[in-house]
């Protein structure tokens, strides 16, 4: 008997370590299982946090996914844009796309405390991050994946990066192809991730230029629907109010769908950004906008499958980076 439970358990190890294998090479070396024996509360806690948080403010949730996408876009997804300036350093957060615009850095410190309570210096801050984009894409209503883990933290922030590698709000179709072919990622990881915009605000400094002078001839953009256009006017002034919010997704703000998409067809897209998938002359971003439009099960499963490629962007693995026990310092 006890010779036969000696085999079924070694069994059981050499499959799960097969299955290692295979995930692990398939996503750089991470692995979705990774905290199973070593923090199976892991997830419970994260989502505690997560509920919690975005049911004080719903706009957390599009916050702390953005936060995931511009520390991925920086070096790869290393939690460097967590790190406060240091002597060493300066912070992600001062740089252009970030100041006065990144939020839920207070969250992620939540959810790492409660996980240093309960399993100490095992689940890494860019593993976090990672969790947390998932989780509040699903508290959002939209679609769950299984998130490869195993990522280190970074021990140095990347301040110059954060401010040429981040795509801005006025980008051409042409330079955000660009920047994300610069991390491995295609017109269709473009076009998916873009429908992250489903939810969450942008401040009026980031629209400003769409209303008022989209090419240097002080004239709004053409590609504007007209009460939209007026809409937006009465948010963003021609000076001043540069904080003032408008959502990204005027349908459903706080709900994850396609409606970004059908939005984009109507002249709705908030950013420039935004609307040149739709507008900037090249047929695939374009085919691809009013697929997801049409199809939100398609828009999900491709929006899932590009969440995995650009959470697998550069990761440290192993001894290449740490696990900081607080998310904004090195150890």
């Amino acid at each position: 008997m006890a010779s036969s439970l000696g085999l079924v358990m070694l069994f059981l190890s050499c499959a799960i370590f097969q299955a290692f294998l295979v995930s692990s090479s398939n996503n750089g070396g991470l692995f979705p299982d990774l905290y199973q024996f070593s923090c199976p509360q892991a997830n419970e806690i994260i989502m505690s946090v997560l509920e919690e948080a975005i049911a004080k403010d719903p706009r957390m949730a599009a916050s702390l996914l953005r936060l995931h996408f511009h520390d991925c876009f920086v070096q790869g997804c290393d939690a460097s844009v967590l790190l406060d300036n240091s002597s060493a350093f300066e912070s992600e957060k001062e740089a252009g796309p970030n100041k006065n615009s990144l939020r839920g850095f207070e969250v992620i410190d939540q959810i790492k405390a409660k996980l240093e309570q309960v399993c100490p210096h095992t689940v890494s801050c860019a593993d976090i991050l990672a969790l947390a984009a998932r989780d509040s894409v699903v508290l959002s209503g939209g679609p769950y994946w299984e998130v490869p883990l195993g990522r280190r933290d970074s021990k140095r922030a990347y301040f110059n990066k954060a401010n040429v590698n981040i795509p801005a709000p006025n980008s051409t179709i042409q330079t955000l192809i660009s920047l994300f072919n610069r991390q491995g990622l295609n017109e269709k990881d473009l076009v998916a991730l873009s429908g992250a915009h489903t939810i969450g605000v942008a401040r009026c400094v980031s629209f400003r230029q769409r209303l008022y002078n989209q090419k240097g001839n002080h004239l709004p953009d053409a590609t504007l629907e007209k009460t939209y256009y007026n809409d937006l006017k009465s948010i963003c002034p021609t000076s001043g109010g540069d904080n003032n919010i408008s959502p990204l997704d005027i349908a459903s703000p706080n709900r994850f769908d396609n409606s970004y998409f059908k939005l984009l067809l109507l002249g709705k897209g908030l950013l420039n950004s935004d609307e040149v998938l739709l507008t900037g002359q090249v047929k695939k971003t374009k085919q691809l906008v009013k697929i997801y439009a049409e199809n939100e099960a398609i828009f999900f499963h491709q929006f899932s499958k590009s969440m995995v490629k650009m959470g697998n962007i550069s990761p440290l693995t192993e001894l290449k980076g740490e696990i900081r026990k607080n998310c904004r310092r090195v150890n």
